[in-house]
């Protein structure tokens, strides 16, 4: 049913003038979802405080709450048409009154960590785009069948929400950065392997699948008691987001998977100094994938001692200076971070083998992330103790990967059994630390097990030497004329 509810609301968004893409059906949906979500949230909590004689005070006043405003309904438990706006005036009800008063809560809630400051937040964020009022009221009929009142509900649910963030990579503009294949996740979850009581980080949470996998990962770990579960809720994970669709995107996927005020924050992370990070603001955990290729202002970088533009890697000193000592790191990061020769890059992979113990480097293949069009490496490190040796796997496939053909758990497993004894292999080997240019910190190895390999050049160095051929050509032929 839930399948088809999604479908139904694309569906009826790709006819508004105001959705142009996935990206918008998905914010469009999502603050829709968010107030449903939040309606069966007061329900349980009210019929949970009617259990133990006590009173439960709803967040939302009477006016806009859901069955309100949204879909009211008569004794039949039908929706009664002569109360449910529609038209001009559903549009102006949400413009101008639900989303001022929403937005208001972010002022009055006490703090951060609370739902209450996340609707804020949210409603701060974004705007109703929808933009005709009888698209709208489709759009609510359809949510209003949906229940999260079960936990199987609220499972179906999340997992279907995860397909349509997948589906964003496909839309065009920048979905791509907010969607990391799930099953490479949980296996930079497992490699890392996280316990409860860890603080859990990632300061590029984008649509919050690393944190959601933690989760995951962790309500199985053990049999949870009720101490386990509430630490989990409020002192596990915490991330921040540049980005307001991804902090929108990030916080209800979190909600959905069963965190109920995620401690996401809206900011800039790399706007904040190094020089200021305390051992209180440190984490156990951090697990991320930075976005890659961006370049950040002369400003942004004056917070960082080792100055460059690249986006990739100030998040890389920021998380390197976020970890407690003892604690443990897995982040994506584009492979030709092992051999740069700009200064930057040298004095980055210094810095890591010098304040970390950088124990493995998976090597991704072409494909892994569809549409990026750049090949990755993951970065396994613990801060303290200097890299002496460093572990590599490449992972090797007899397919070439895609958007009809991605990345599966199976294909990893491989190299999570190979990396729990660091063992040599056709695919993995080491290299010591004491044996490489420390000058240049250059840690680009090929795999010495694989005989005669051949590099492919890229579509890219092809077309621009053919574009130089063709430039080189046009002025033989202009001499050529002119002698003529």
């Amino acid at each position: 049913m839930f399948e088809q509810t999604f479908k139904n609301i694309d569906d009826i968004l790709h006819k508004d003038a105001g959705c142009g893409s996935e990206l918008d059906y998905v914010e469009q949906t999502s603050w829709i979802l968010f107030l449903k979500y939040l309606d069966d949230f007061e329900k349980d909590k009210k019929t949970a405080a009617e259990l133990t004689g006590k009173t439960y005070t709803p967040l939302i006043s009477t006016e806009y709450r859901w069955e309100s405003w949204a879909v009211p309904k008569g004794k039949d438990n039908k929706i009664d048409h002569h109360r449910a706006l529609t038209g001009d005036d559903l549009k102006d009800f949400v413009d101008q009154k639900l989303f001022p008063y929403l937005k208001k809560f972010k002022a009055d809630a006490v703090s951060a960590d609370t739902i209450v400051y996340k609707i804020g937040e949210i409603f701060s964020e974004l705007k109703n785009r929808i933009q005709s009022g009888y698209n709208l009221r489709e759009v609510l009929n359809r949510i209003d069948e949906l229940r999260f009142r079960s936990h199987i509900e609220k499972h179906e649910m999340s997992h279907l929400y995860e397909d349509k963030i997948k589906n964003m990579g496909n839309a065009g503009r920048n979905g791509g950065e907010y969607y990391t294949p799930r099953p490479l996740i949980k296996t930079i979850v497992k490699i890392v392997a996280p316990t409860i009581g860890n603080k859990i980080y990632d300061g590029a949470v984008g649509s919050a699948g690393f944190l959601v996998e933690a989760f995951e990962y962790l309500k199985t770990s053990k049999t949870l008691t009720t101490k386990d579960a509430d630490i989990l809720q409020k002192k596990t994970f915490y991330g921040k987001e540049k980005k307001s669709l991804a902090y929108i995107i990030g916080i209800m996927n979190m909600i959905l998977h069963g965190i109920e005020a995620p401690n996401i924050v809206h900011t800039n992370t790399l706007a904040e100094n190094l020089a200021d990070i305390q051992e209180k603001d440190r984490y156990d955990i951090i697990l991320a994938n930075p976005p890659f290729g961006g370049k950040e202002r002369v400003e942004v970088q004056q917070n960082f001692p080792i100055k460059t533009g690249e986006t990739a890697f100030l998040f890389l000193q920021h998380f390197i200076k976020l970890l407690k000592a003892g604690g443990k790191a897995g982040v994506v990061i584009k492979n030709t971070f092992l051999s740069n020769t700009d200064n930057a890059s040298i004095s980055l992979r210094k810095l890591l083998l010098e304040s970390t113990n950088l124990h493995t480097v998976l090597d991704l293949p072409g494909g892994t992330f569809t549409g990026a069009g750049v090949k990755t490496i993951v970065l396994f490190f613990e801060k303290g103790a200097p890299t002496q040796k460093v572990w590599f796997y490449q992972l090797n496939l007899a397919r070439n990967l895609g958007k009809t053909n991605p990345l599966n758990e199976k294909d990893l497993e491989e190299f999570v059994a190979l990396q729990k004894t660091k063992a040599n292999s056709e695919n993995s080997w080491t290299i010591d630390v004491a044996d490489i240019d420390l000058t240049t910190c250059d840690l680009f190895v090929k795999n010495p097990h694989k005989k005669d390999e051949t590099v492919l050049r890229s579509p890219e160095e092809i077309i621009k030497e053919m574009k130089a051929l063709d430039k080189e050509s046009a002025e033989i032929l202009k001499v050529i004329e002119g002698l003529l």
